[in-house]
């Protein structure tokens, strides 16, 4: 093989390169707007979920919880709110899981929604099924607090989950419900209060 041969086949793997990421670029600038508008529909409609009787449902802030943006809301019926809903994280066995928290006006948990996790399967992943979550509903912030036992006051751990359900309850829902009650406190329930960190 002689240099000009060389020469040859590396000017084909450019030009191949650069049609390929051309072709990619393309793909990208026509999906890109398609993905955004699908997954903003897809946060209205889990947001919608959680406070089905609202008529309107406005952020009013952002917020950072272990390094990682979340937002927070207000659910109003008739223009008056009638609660609010928290995306946070907890720190979790093999991930921060992604939850979003729906309280009433005075801050009681409603419901809850897993939104993501990397939690072990069969064990840490069963912090989505209805048996655990339906748990959180009007529970205040003075009960969201994992218990090995028999509980209906506070919330039972998983068994071979106490990590995930610890992280989902005191870390992601009952710390998130906190850093609600002070911004509201900061800057009123339509003030809109901005970041907190």
């Amino acid at each position: 093989m002689t240099g000009k041969d060389i020469v040859k086949i590396a000017l084909n793997l450019v030009v191949v390169y650069l049609i390929g990421g051309l072709i990619l670029a393309v793909v990208y600038a026509k999906t890109a707007p398609i993905m955004y508008r699908n997954a903003e529909n897809a946060k209205q409609q889990a947001l919608r979920a959680l406070i089905p009787e609202a008529d309107a449902i406005t952020k009013m802030g952002d917020w950072t919880i272990h390094d990682k943006h979340a937002e927070y809301y207000v659910a109003k019926k008739g223009g008056v709110p009638i609660g609010y809903i928290i995306q946070s994280f907890g720190k979790g066995y093999s991930s921060y899981i992604n939850t979003l928290v729906a309280v009433d006006k005075d801050f009681t948990v409603q419901k809850i929604n897993i939104l993501s996790h990397a939690e072990t399967p069969g064990l840490g992943d069963e912090i989505e099924a209805d048996s655990f979550k339906n748990q959180f509903k009007g529970k205040d912030l003075d009960h969201l607090k994992v218990l090995k036992t028999d509980t209906t006051e506070y919330i039972q751990a998983i068994s071979g989950a106490t990590i995930s359900s610890r992280a989902v309850s005191e870390d992601a829902v009952k710390n998130g419900v906190s850093r609600l009650i002070k911004a509201i406190k900061e800057g009123g329930a339509d003030s809109g209060a901005g970041k907190h960190s």
